[in-house]
């Protein structure tokens, strides 16, 4: 299974790993699955950072690449289409940019979008996976 993470996903798995529920640290695990973390995903964590909602062990630069590597994860496109998918992304859905950006990078590149936030959960043109179960 080909596995997109949300940002606050990336963020439990190298800060907070408690966070996860079992099923999707058993996903996470399996050598099968590829994982992939959107470019996407970086800007929102830097503007966590310098906004002072978050702080890492390391700075961004380091904390990247090294969860990269810890990962196995593979780095999620993103196009011109997932630019313009993203505003497509059917109703009912959030006003966050780059929730529309994941979720479309999840439905043009045929990824499970593992995911807590119970808004693109409810949404079934997205194939999900519960981050807390």
């Amino acid at each position: 299974m080909k596995i997109l993470l949300d940002t606050h996903v990336w963020i439990w798995i190298s800060e907070i790993p408690d966070e996860l529920g079992s099923n999707a640290r058993r996903l996470l695990e399996d050598l099968d699955n590829e994982i992939f973390l959107s470019p996407i995903s970086t800007l929102e964590i830097a503007q966590l950072i310098k906004s002072g909602k978050i702080e890492l062990k390391h700075s961004l630069s380091s904390w990247v690449r090294k969860s990269l590597s810890e990962l196995d994860a593979k780095t999620a496109p993103f196009t011109h289409d997932i630019a313009e998918m993203a505003y497509k992304v059917p109703k009912p859905f959030h006003k966050d940019p780059a929730d529309r950006i994941l979720a479309a990078t999840a439905i043009l590149e045929n990824l499970g979008f593992m995911t807590a936030d119970k808004e693109i959960l409810g949404n079934r043109h997205i194939r999900t996976i519960n981050a807390r179960k």
